[in-house]
């Protein structure tokens, strides 16, 4: 066989192996309505009189994969149901080559018993003879059932490729008054389905793939016909538009090559034009309606204020998930007091790694503060504790007669050594740090840890934190330089950690400390979703010093987003010498590793071009195969000193005409012209007079930033298809118009067997090896057949 089509065949065989994944069945509704539909498939409960038989495909066509997934949906409907020989039977057939009956009906009388047995079907493989496991039923009936006294229910979980007749003896069971839904599982055939299931059809045909959703769908039309009830009467069933999709893999006509045809037998070997086809695999789309049951959930009326998230819980309760600003708030709504009315808990580290000296130098830094900061007409009310293995509470928060009384109790508080457990003292502090003042309601005082330490934690930190702030506690940091990363993250901010650098620069933070306790930080967008690219200048104009001053601003600015990969997706490219991704949009998933990362960006000296490295995350940061979401708006932040930004204006414009928002930090003294033409004509630049001045202008910055991640986006823009596919908008969403050669949802896969693919192919893999071949065609021929095959076995998708 020539070399050229034995490589089709390889590449056709993987390429079959290798499914897309992409939802098979879409309800097109919006995601509040989609949460809705999950919420109330758990809310759901049938305790009627009804026989449910479940008839689950465990043939080869299905696999062992779906076949976990078909046990999954059936365990997750008996969650569903009141499981008892008086009102739900539940029993189980597994079919392939031939029926095999799991358990009868009347084998279990609990829900826990059902599920277990469920859990332990074993997969049998085999052929699909769902019409042979139709014609059992007719004859032998439910087995362990209830005949004709009750309503039956069959739900026949499989993938619709039957290799037999099935539309008869499904006829037939319906016509005996079964009800037949039919659930699809992994690539179904949706024609068979419809078959198979009772009328209407379009409530009888779910997908198993989508649990939830197809649990609320199995109960709606069940509470439809009258058999089940939906627990509250506020929930109604309704009509959805839906798209269901089946992948089928079809054989196309491409062309005609020359081939040799001829007889071992004589000298007659004849050229003539043979027929070539190509296999791929495409998705078939089917429109349909799916009805699905929704209830009135206690955030439809929005009472979660000032960019809060309303959070259900059941059907008549709910919670808010407050920004920073308005956290420990009813309904996240601000108290309108001016006063600072506020029950401070001073935490002091008296560990070994903390020593005599740093424990002693904290107690009179609380001493030197109540003494500045409290009077006797004071709203303010002070407590102290102590920690290494245990937290020690030694004056609890209010708990003191005068002044005087508080200082001596300072004065009696001994030193411990031993390890130095900082998480642990935190969750402690959060449990029974405030003892008997901790009030409840909209107006209780203001709660604060400050945490004195000079001594890096032995145990984990990030977890008793959060536990800590969800609690409502607002955590402050004071300490040496050497805690200052671990301060940041208990605080969750580097707004909330005061650092000294020796005994009288402590104490010099006595202002400061009395500031942050009486002030309040202004909301960001923390919920807002968002693709971030901040760009910084690391050229020799810049300089270490200044690349550092930067790298401590980006960090304090993305302590104010949500990270992960459903709200905030955050990326830092670094330009000098050269243009370097510090890492991609997608690279990573939580705040904590972009912090990190963000204090790892390399400085990189030498002459930069902003230009080139905004046409670097045009091209290679800020598209859809590195990580951008479609529908999500996207910002680009630089920060630069404007030497190297004269070529910026026409890339950023290239930017912005793509649905990029660009914003210009200038540093310096003088605002370079540059500057302002990179900005564009809108308001889209901040002029910062020197580096250590930029945390002044951070909030400007997330002003903007919040301003652009709510403004309208475009699908298409930037364009999520791959290969230069076209992206066209249609009806709230998009599609992908692929050129020659690729398919796939975003034109991600490439297509095989068209005759000149399989000709250059073939005939460049066999002899541009040989060196004399390449010298012939020459350096450039040859340099783009290596970049192709690179590309075609290096970098291909599922390949």
């Amino acid at each position: 066989m020539p070399s050229f089509l034995l490589l089709e065949a390889i590449l056709i065989f993987l390429f079959a192996r290798v499914p897309p994944s992409v939802p098979l069945q879409e309800v097109h509704v919006s995601r509040e309505t989609i949460g809705k539909i999950s919420a109330a498939s758990k809310m759901m409960w049938c305790s009627a009189a009804v026989d449910i038989l479940f008839l689950m495909d465990g043939s080869h066509s299905v696999g062992k994969g779906s076949f976990e997934r078909s046990k999954h949906f059936a365990i997750m409907v008996c969650d569903a149901l009141d499981i008892n020989l008086e009102r739900v039977r539940v029993g189980a057939f597994q079919f392939s080559s031939a029926p095999r009956l799991e358990f009868p009906l009347d084998s279990f009388s609990t829900q826990q018993e059902v599920k277990a047995k469920i859990k332990k079907m074993v997969f049998k493989g085999g052929r699909t003879e769902t019409g042979l496991a139709l014609k059992y039923l007719l004859r032998k009936g439910f087995p362990g059932g209830r005949n004709a006294s009750v309503p039956q229910i069959l739900i026949i979980v499989t993938d619709g490729r039957s290799q037999g007749h099935v539309a008869l003896p499904a006829k037939q069971l319906k016509e005996r008054g079964i009800t037949l839904f039919a659930v699809g599982v992994r690539f179904p055939r949706w024609e068979e389905l419809h078959t198979l299931a009772s009328e209407p059809r379009e409530q009888h045909v779910l997908m198993a793939q989508q649990v939830e959703d197809a649990a609320n769908g199995l109960f709606s039309t069940l509470s439809s016909s009258a058999i089940c009830t939906i627990a509250s009467p506020d929930c109604k069933v309704q009509p959805h538009p839906c798209e269901r999709k089946t992948l089928e893999t079809v054989r196309e006509l491409v062309g005609n090559a020359l081939c040799w045809r001829g007889s071992r037998g004589t000298d007659a070997v004849l050229a003539a034009l043979c027929p070539f086809s190509s296999w791929k695999r495409v998705f078939l789309t089917h429109p349909a309606t799916c009805y699905r049951t929704t209830c009135p959930g206690p955030c439809d009326s929005q009472p979660c204020q000032n960019g809060g998230t309303c959070v259900p819980e059941g059907l008549d309760r709910y919670y808010c998930l407050c920004l920073p600003a308005f956290r420990g708030e009813a309904n996240c709504a601000p108290k309108l007091s001016l006063e600072c009315r506020i029950n401070v808990l001073f935490l002091l580290a008296s560990s070994a790694g903390t020593t005599l000296e740093g424990f002693l130098r904290a107690k009179a830094f609380v001493k030197r503060f109540v003494q500045a900061s409290l009077s006797e007409d004071s709203r303010a009310r002070v407590g102290v504790a102590w920690y290494s293995r245990e937290l020690v509470v030694a004056v609890p928060v209010g708990e003191y007669q005068d002044m005087p009384d508080l200082v001596r109790s300072l004065d009696g508080i001994p030193f411990s050594g031993g390890a130095t457990l900082t998480g642990s003292a935190l969750r402690q502090a959060a449990e029974r740090g405030f003892g008997s003042i901790t009030r409840t309601g909209q107006d209780h005082p203001r709660r604060v840890v400050v945490l004195l330490t000079e001594s890096r934690s032995q145990d984990k930190v990030a977890g008793p934190a959060r536990h800590a702030r969800a609690r409502e506690l607002l955590l402050l940091g004071v300490g040496s330089e050497a805690v200052r990363a671990e301060l940041e993250e208990i605080t969750g901010s580097p707004k909330h950690v005061m650092v000294y650098t020796d005994p009288q620069d402590l104490f010099n933070q006595i202002p400061e400390l009395q500031g942050k306790l009486c002030s309040r930080p202004q909301p960001g967008c923390q919920a807002q979703s968002l693709d971030l690219v901040f760009m910084l200048d690391a050229s020799a104009s810049v300089g270490p010093e200044n690349f550092a001053q930067m790298q401590s601003f980006v960090r304090s600015c993305a302590l104010q987003f949500d990270v992960n990969p459903d709200v905030t997706q955050i990326s830092l490219v670094v330009y000098g010498s050269q243009v370097q991704t510090a890492f991609g949009l997608d690279t990573h998933l939580t705040r904590a590793a972009v912090l990190r990362a963000m204090s790892q960006a390399p400085y990189l000296g030498g002459e930069g071009s902003a230009g080139t490295a905004l046409l670097h995350i045009y091209d290679k940061v800020m598209t859809v195969q590195r990580g951008a979401r479609p529908g999500v708006p996207k910002a680009v932040v630089v920060l630069t000193g404007g030497r190297g930004a004269e070529d910026a204006a026409v890339p950023a414009q290239k930017l912005r005409n793509n649905g990029v928002s660009v914003l210009v930090v200038g540093v310096g003294p003088v605002l370079r012209e540059a500057l302002r033409r990179l900005a564009g004509p809108r308001d889209s630049l901040i002029h910062v007079a020197a580096y250590t001045d930029l945390r002044y202008h951070q909030d400007a910055l997330i002003q903007w930033i919040c301003g652009e991640a709510k403004q309208p986006v475009n699908l298409c823009k930037p364009s999520p298809c791959m290969n230069k596919g076209t992206c066209v908008l249609q009806k709230g969403s998009y599609r992908c118009e692929c050129r020659g050669g690729w398919g796939g949802p975003h034109c991600e896969n490439r297509k095989w067997g068209s005759c000149s693919a399989r000709v250059s192919w073939g005939w460049y893999s066999e002899s541009f090896h040989d060196p004399g071949t390449q010298q012939k065609a020459g350096p450039v021929a040859f340099a783009q057949w290596k970049e192709s095959w690179i590309h075609l076995f290096v970098h291909a998708p599922n390949i």
